[in-house]
């Protein structure tokens, strides 16, 4: 049985996404980050990054993680990928070439999206809000023009939607990046119209922020 530590509230939401979409069984330990709480060692208080029963499986303190038998897995695009290829069918690889793509669109969304959107959601100065939304305009850009003619990213949703969507919902609130690239946004309210991410969705409106 697969385990997933993690709150939606994290970027556990993207394996979790994965999961409602594949139907997949596993158990859920709604690990949240020590940072949420005013003091995470007090008894009783719940379970997070700094509990030990934590620790134990991340030592670096950080969610997601996941086991699945002997593996251990601690980030969140490896575990989406592991999720596909092992339990994904149509929306894991098919192929070795399919298999590639997959993790060339992990690695573009956590080194050309992430780097860039979090910045946008998480600050309130101006000027860097500006200056990210510029570098994360090259990123969206290489998504807009590979949505030409296509819905998806590969010839079907697969994973590779589900982890550069969740990168990029970071910076959805930017309006005029967004606007600015309207076969991407077309495509991210595609993603997010799908009735598995509107499960993880109200999942996640229903933790305290």
């Amino acid at each position: 049985m697969l385990t997933l530590y993690g709150c939606y509230r994290s970027r556990a939401s993207r394996p979790l996404w994965l999961l409602a979409e594949t139907g997949t069984p596993f158990t859920h330990v709604p690990v949240i980050q020590a940072y949420r709480l005013s003091d995470p060692d007090a008894g009783g208080a719940p379970v997070n990054t700094r509990s030990a029963s934590f620790l134990a499986v991340n030592p670096i303190g950080q969610i997601p993680a996941m086991k699945e038998g002997d593996l251990v897995l601690t980030e969140s695009l490896a575990i989406c990928l592991h999720i596909a290829r092992a339990h994904g069918f149509a929306l894991g690889g098919q192929t070795a070439a399919e298999q590639a793509l997959l993790e060339n669109w992990a690695l573009f969304a956590a080194t050309s999206i992430e780097p860039h959107s979090l910045p946008i959601l998480q600050s309130k100065d101006a000027a860097v809000v500006a200056a990210e939304a510029g570098k994360l305009a090259r990123g969206v850009a290489r998504i807009e023009g590979h949505l030409q003619g296509r819905d998806w990213l590969l010839d079907r949703f697969t994973v590779a939607d589900i982890m550069v969507a969740e990168c990029l919902r970071y910076a959805q609130g930017h309006k005029p990046l967004i606007e600015a690239h309207p076969r991407a946004a077309a495509w991210l309210h595609r993603c997010q119209s799908r009735p598995a991410f509107r499960a993880m969705w109200t999942a996640r409106e229903a933790e305290p922020v």
